[in-house]
């Protein structure tokens, strides 16, 4: 190719990337409102217990019980994702607990 064909290009490529980014700010601006009640709604949704909902811990964590002893019931769910239980002390994460089946 020769040099002015590569300029003239190389200028429409540049142009198309700037209307592009001026596009996106102008969009993101028009609807600040729509993405924070957005976030609110998938924060609350994306959670792995609820308060009331039975887990079961592994087995692995503890051995010799049948599963109906290692059932517990959630009763509160803390901001750090963690959940407190009726009738064990501390704190538990998801990783403890075997996967919910459907």
């Amino acid at each position: 190719m020769k040099k002015r064909t590569k300029r003239l290009l190389s200028g429409i490529a540049i142009a198309a990337g700037a209307v592009g980014t001026v596009g996106a700010i102008v969009m993101k601006k028009s609807n600040p409102g729509k993405e924070g009640r957005r976030d609110d709604r998938s924060k609350s949704r994306n959670v792995w217990a609820r308060p009331g909902m039975q887990v079961v811990f592994r087995a692995e964590l503890m051995p010799g019980r049948d599963s109906s002893e290692r059932t517990f019931r959630v009763t509160e769910l803390l901001p750090s994702g963690r959940v407190l239980l009726d009738g064990v002390a501390g704190e538990h994460n998801e990783k403890e607990f075997e996967a919910i089946r459907f």
